[in-house]
């Protein structure tokens, strides 16, 4: 007996402004991030579902969407002769004159794209956090349990549970409750001092979504949000389960990077994750083949390291080097190098992200920051030195990493 697969439809929010990201959302949207050298933020849920075989793919937009755009255009093309596509949606404004109000108008508003489809099932994926995951397991559990929706909840000590929105499993696998930010939640049955933290990843019964989306639309009171009104709806008729991102078998992880996740909403977090990526066995690992990330790479020549002297010496330690990046008689440890980046002869780069076509001066230093497209750190200039004159130039976060907007000039403190 032959097995259909069942239709399934990936929708992608990624609609989020990113705020607490600032300066690096000055002018892109938050998914349109930078991340890992290569990538954007938006790679990474959009390789999951591709490796996944889920080629019928919608990006909501809203926020500064250009640059979004530009890289989907590029990057994501898939064969429409096998019934493949990426395609990006901004706000069509197709119910009135008004900007999506929030991640299940913004689905609201496009229901049309779920009426062409047609699909069995939909996944609705945030498009700005980084992990690995085969979400064909997830719609797997979902179809088993005959639930209405199924919320992605990874396991986080009890004693942070205050920062995330918290999934209360009760009996099997049926959520019990959805707890905002709860202070004292209860643990897990099979683990006390643990909880589920929603992942905002979801799969829903195609009906069961419409349905939902169009009466939370006539609700005045609603924040029309999946995870703060859709999900607790649905919590409260009995038809919302969890999915344990423990149990996600990815082909080719490790024991240190198996379900991981990262929700990289503030520059600390961002960062964080950043150096996630550069020792010598990484707690999130790239170098994964058997599911791979996919992003457009510029056409730029290898790195290049040179001038071999004493004091001197182009050289890198527990770093990731892009394409393009020469690093002349100068030293880096612990960072991240994108594409194009120039480091000049004595300078130092350490514990620090640099994005594309960042140019580092002669003798320069820089020290736990972030440095965004196009900077150019003049010879002599100290950055993450000194965070009083930092904080006086530039953004400081709030675990003092120095952050440095698109093009900003650098100026004597």
């Amino acid at each position: 007996m032959v097995m259909v697969e069942p239709r399934v439809l990936s929708i992608v929010l990624a609609g989020g402004e990113g705020k607490r990201l600032f300066p690096l959302t000055a002018d892109r949207a938050k998914p349109a991030v930078p991340f890992a050298g290569h990538y954007r933020l938006i790679d990474f849920a959009l390789s999951n579902l591709a490796n996944a075989g889920y080629h019928r793919i919608v990006v909501l937009t809203q926020y500064k969407s250009h640059s979004l755009g530009q890289h989907l255009s590029r990057t994501w093309r898939m064969s429409t002769l096998l019934d493949a596509y990426v395609t990006m949606v901004p706000a069509q404004m197709r119910h009135g004159p008004h900007w999506f109000a929030g991640s299940a108008d913004a689905i609201f508003q496009n229901l049309n794209l779920i009426k062409d489809d047609r699909p069995d099932y939909i996944c609705v994926f945030g498009a700005d956090h980084i992990y690995r995951m085969d979400p064909k397991q997830m719609v797997a559990a979902h179809i088993e349990s005959g639930a209405g929706v199924t919320v992605a909840g990874i396991r986080a000590p009890r004693a942070e549970a205050s920062a995330f929105g918290v999934i209360d499993p009760g009996i099997g696998t049926k959520i019990e409750a959805f707890l905002e930010k709860p202070e004292d939640p209860p643990g897990l049955p099979d683990s006390p001092e643990e909880v589920f933290a929603s992942m905002g990843n979801y799969v829903f019964t195609s009906k069961t979504l419409v349905d939902a989306v169009t009466d939370d639309s006539k609700d005045d009171g609603s924040h029309h949000d999946i995870g703060g009104d859709i999900i607790p709806a649905m919590v409260k008729a009995g038809e919302a389960h969890v999915y344990d991102f423990n149990t996600n078998e990815v082909p080719g992880a490790t024991e240190r990077d198996r379900a991981y996740w990262r929700d990289v909403g503030t520059l600390d977090s961002y960062y964080d994750a950043h150096r996630d990526l550069v020792s010598v066995y990484p707690v999130f690992n790239l170098y994964n083949r058997k599911w791979p990330f996919y992003t457009s790479v510029p056409q730029m020549p290898p790195a290049k390291f040179v001038l071999e002297e004493t004091g001197r010496t182009g050289q890198a330690f527990n770093s990731l080097v892009s394409t393009g990046c020469i690093v002349s008689g100068a030293t880096v440890r612990n960072s991240v190098l994108s594409p194009g980046v120039v480091i000049d002869a004595h300078a130092l780069v350490e514990d620090s992200v640099l994005m594309h076509d960042v140019v580092i001066g002669a003798g320069a230093i820089v020290r736990r920051a972030i440095l965004d497209k196009h900077v150019v750190v003049p010879p002599g200039g100290r950055i993450g030195c000194d965070p009083e004159a930092d904080r006086r130039r530039f953004t400081l976060s709030p675990n003092g990493i120095t952050v440095l907007g698109k093009g900003q000039t650098v100026i004597d403190p």
